[in-house]
C-alpha cells in the first residue's frame, strides 16, 4: 500500500519508552506517509501486520467529554485502522479486522474473525416446521418474496436445490476471514463481537454477545444495536433496531425493523417495518409489517403480515404423531384479539379478525374480511364484515405512512392496496360458496356448516351484500382509474382505451408476503430458476421489481376479464349507458361504504366507551371528559378524513359520467 510507511526507529523507541507500546515485530506495523502522530497510541499492544491512519480527529461525546482520536489500552492483531478512529480499552483483543473512518470503540472484551467466516450469510433458517423442511438460506440482500418462494415451494425439488446453489455462490463470494467495521461506527461497553460484518454509521452499546452475523447500516438508513442484546448466526438490515435485551438466534431482521424489550426469537424471519416486543417467536414468517407488543404473546410456526397480535396470542401444532409439521398462515392484515388461539394447521384469510380460542382447524381462506369469533369450542365464521370497519380503513392509511425505510435500495416490495385482484378473486370464491349453501340449506336454515365453522344466516345474507359492494367498489375504481385523466372523444377512444395492455394478468393472483402479483409470472420465474436461466440472486429480485412496477397494468387485465363474469357487459363493446350503470353502482358501493364506517366510528363516541370517564361526575361531566381527551366526533380526523372522501368521491362519479355522456358515438 503506497500511502504507508514504516515507522522510523526513533519513532519505535517513542513508542516504547514514553508511550509503553509494544509489537512482536514492528517491521510489521505500517503507518500513513503523512500526518501520522505516534503520540496518539498509548499502552498499544500490535501483533501480525497492522496498519494505522492519521489520527488528528476529536470526538465530542454526550455529557460534553472530548476524546482524542488514537489507539490506547488496546491489543490489536492483523487490524486495519482507518483515518481519525478511536479505540480504547479493549480487554482481550481486536482480531483480523479492517476498521473504517471516524470509528469510536470503547470499553469493549473482544472483536474476532476466527478462519473464514461468511458473517451469517448462508445460514438456514428452519422458518414454519420446527423441525426443518422449510429451510430459507439468508442473506443480505434476502428480500420477503424470496423467501415466500423459498420456504413454500418445497413441491418443486429442482427450483429448492437451483435455489440453494444460488446462495451457496452468494456466500462462497462474500465469505472472508478478514472482517470490516465501516465509516462512523461507535461501539462502546460491548462484550464479545466474533465474526460480524459491521456496516457504516452503525451504533452499538451495551451488547452482551454478537457472533457470525451482519450488520448491513448505511449512512442513509444507520443500525442500532443496544443493551445486552445476544445475536447468533444472524442478518439485521438497514434502518432497525434490535435493543434492551432481545435474544436472536438463527434470524433474519429485515429493513426498518423493531425488535425490543427481551423479545426473544429463534429460526424466524423478520422483514420491513415488522414490530416485536416483549414477547417470543419460534419458526416465524414475519411479512412486512407484522407486529407484537405483549409478553404473553406466541408466534409460533406461522406465516403472517400487516399483522397485529393481542395480548395473549398463541398458536400449536401439537396435535401431531411425528414431529410438530403443521404450519398455519394468516394472510395479509389480520389481527388476533387477546387471548386468542388457533390450532394448527390453519388458514385464514386477508384483513380477517380472530377472536377466541379456535380449538378446531380454521379454513376461511376464501373469505377476506371476516370475523372468527369462538363459542362453546365452535368457530363462527362471520363473512366480509370487516369491510365496514374503521380499523380496516385506519391500517389502510397508516402502513404507507409508518414505512420507515431509508434506504436507497428497498429490498422488499410491497404493495398496500386492501382491494386487489388478490383479495377479490377471494370474494368471488366467497359468493359461490355463500350461494351454494344457501341454495343447498335453504334461506329459512338457521344455520350454515362450511368445513370446521359455522355461518348464522343473518352472517350468511350480509356477507354477501358486503362481498358485493367490496366487488363493485374495486371495479369501478379501476375503471374509473383507467380513463382517467384520458383524452377520450368518442365511444371508439373509450374502447381503445380499456383495452389491456397484454394478457399478463388473467387468472389467479398470489401475496408473495407482501407483493401481490398475477400467479403465472411467479410460475415463470421459477421456471427460470428452474433452467438455469437465472444466474445471480439479485436477478431474481429484478424480476420481482418488475412485478410491482407494473401492477396496475397486470391488475386492468385481471378487471378487464371480469367485468364480464360480473356485470355481463362485455367491455370491448361497451355502450354509454353500461358504462354509467357501473359507475352508479361504484359511487353506491363506495358512498355506502364510507357511510358503514362513519356509523363504526360513531360507535366510539357513544356512553359505552365513556365508562371510567369522569370520575366522581354525572354524565354531563363524563362527556366532557372524554372528549377533552377523545376530542369531539366530528372534530375528528378521521371522521373528517372520511366526509371528505365521500364528497371527493361523489364528485369524481358525476364528473365521470358526464364525461361519459359527452361521448360521440
Amino acid at each position: 500500500m503506497e500511502e504507508y510507511r514504516h515507522l522510523s526507529e526513533d519513532e519505535i523507541k517513542n513508542l516504547e519508552k514514553n508511550n509503553a507500546c509494544i509489537s512482536e515485530d514492528w517491521s510489521k506495523v505500517y503507518v500513513k506517509k503523512e500526518g501520522f502522530n505516534p503520540n496518539r497510541l498509548f499502552q498499544a499492544c500490535f501483533s501480525g501486520e497492522i496498519y494505522l491512519g492519521n489520527f488528528k480527529k476529536q470526538f465530542n461525546l454526550p455529557g460534553g467529554i472530548k476524546k482524542k482520536s488514537g489507539v490506547r489500552y488496546s491489543t490489536l492483531h492483523n487490524v486495519k485502522v482507518g483515518d481519525n478512529s478511536c479505540i480504547e480499552n479493549v480487554q482481550n483483543y481486536i482480531a483480523n479486522y479492517e476498521i473504517g473512518e471516524n470509528v469510536y470503540i470503547k470499553n469493549v472484551g473482544i472483536i474476532l474473525v476466527n478462519g473464514r467466516c461468511s458473517f451469517g450469510d448462508g445460514v438456514e433458517v428452519e422458518v414454519l416446521n420446527e423441525t426443518g423442511g422449510r429451510e430459507v438460506p439468508i442473506y443480505s440482500k434476502l428480500s420477503a418474496q424470496q423467501a415466500y418462494i423459498s420456504a413454500l415451494y418445497r413441491h418443486k425439488p429442482k427450483f429448492i436445490q437451483r435455489m440453494n446453489d444460488l446462495a451457496n455462490m452468494y456466500v462462497k463470494k462474500h465469505s472472508s476471514s478478514v472482517g470490516k467495521i465501516g465509516n462512523n461506527v461507535t461501539i462502546i461497553n460491548a462484550g464479545i463481537i466474533e465474526g460480524v460484518r459491521i456496516g457504516d454509521n452503525t451504533k452499538i452499546e451495551g451488547a452482551s454477545r454478537l457472533k457470525n452475523g451482519s450488520i448491513n447500516s448505511n449512512k442513509y438508513d444507520p443500525i442500532y444495536i443496544g443493551s445486552n442484546v445476544s445475536a447468533e448466526d444472524f442478518i439485521i438490515c438497514s434502518g432497525s433496531t434490535v435493543s434492551n435485551g432481545a435474544m436472536l438466534n438463527k434470524c433474519f431482521i429485515g429493513q426498518s425493523c423493531y425488535l425490543s424489550n427481551s423479545y426473544s426469537a429463534s429460526n424466524s424471519l423478520f422483514f420491513a417495518n415488522s414490530h416485536g416486543e416483549n414477547g417470543e417467536a419460534c419458526a416465524l414468517f414475519a411479512g412486512p409489517y407484522t407486529v407484537t407488543h405483549h409478553k404473553s404473546t406466541l408466534l409460533i410456526a406461522g406465516m403472517f403480515s400487516f399483522m397485529n397480535a393481542g395480548s395473549g396470542s398463541n398458536q400449536s401444532n401439537h396435535m401431531y404423531k411425528l414431529g410438530p409439521i403443521h404450519h398455519g398462515i394468516l394472510e395479509r392484515g389480520s389481527k388476533t384479539t387477546s387471548d386468542s388461539y388457533i390450532l394448527f394447521p390453519a388458514y385464514v384469510g386477508p384483513f380477517s379478525l380472530i377472536m377466541g380460542r379456535h380449538v378446531n382447524h380454521v379454513d376461511s381462506s376464501d373469505f377476506p374480511f371476516s370475523y372468527l369469533i369462538e363459542n362453546d369450542n365452535t368457530t363462527y365464521l362471520v363473512p366480509g364484515v370487516n369491510l365496514r370497519s374503521v380499523g380496516t380503513v385506519r391500517d389502510a392509511k397508516k402502513w404507507p405512512q409508518r414505512d420507515g425505510r431509508k434506504d436507497k435500495n428497498l429490498l422488499d416490495f410491497i404493495n398496500f392496496n386492501i382491494l386487489s385482484p388478490f383479495t377479490i378473486q377471494k370474494m368471488f370464491k366467497g359468493i359461490n360458496i355463500l350461494d351454494k349453501l344457501l341454495r343447498v340449506g335453504g334461506p329459512d336454515c338457521d344455520m350454515y356448516s362450511l368445513n370446521s365453522a359455522k355461518i348464522t344466516n343473518s352472517a350468511l345474507v350480509h356477507g354477501l351484500n358486503f362481498y358485493d359492494i367490496g366487488i363493485n367498489k374495486f371495479l369501478g375504481n379501476s375503471i374509473i382509474s383507467r380513463i382517467s385523466g384520458k383524452n377520450i372523444k368518442t365511444l371508439s377512444d373509450l374502447h381503445k382505451c380499456l383495452k389491456p395492455d397484454s394478457n399478463i394478468g388473467l387468472g389467479d393472483w398470489v401475496d408473495m408476503s407482501g407483493l401481490i402479483a398475477p400467479k403465472t409470472e411467479v410460475h415463470k420465474l421459477i421456471e427460470e430458476i428452474e433452467n438455469g436461466n437465472i444466474k445471480l440472486l439479485k436477478e431474481i429480485n429484478d424480476e420481482f421489481r418488475k412485478m410491482y412496477d407494473n401492477y396496475y397494468s397486470y391488475e386492468w387485465t385481471w378487471v378487464y376479464s371480469r367485468i364480464k363474469d360480473f356485470y355481463g357487459i362485455d367491455p370491448s363493446t361497451i355502450t354509454k349507458e353500461e358504462l354509467i350503470y357501473i359507475i352508479n353502482k361504484w359511487k353506491d358501493a363506495v358512498i355506502g361504504l364510507d357511510k358503514m364506517v362513519y356509523n363504526d366510528s360513531k360507535k366510539e363516541f357513544s356512553l359505552q366507551f365513556m365508562t371510567a370517564f369522569g370520575v366522581d361526575g354525572d354524565i354531563n361531566q363524563k362527556k366532557a371528559d372524554y372528549e377533552s381527551v377523545r376530542g369531539k366526533f366530528e372534530d375528528n380526523d378521521f371522521v373528517k378524513m372520511v366526509q371528505k372522501h365521500i364528497k371527493t368521491k361523489s364528485k369524481l362519479g358525476d364528473d365521470t359520467m358526464k364525461m361519459v355522456q359527452n361521448l360521440s358515438e
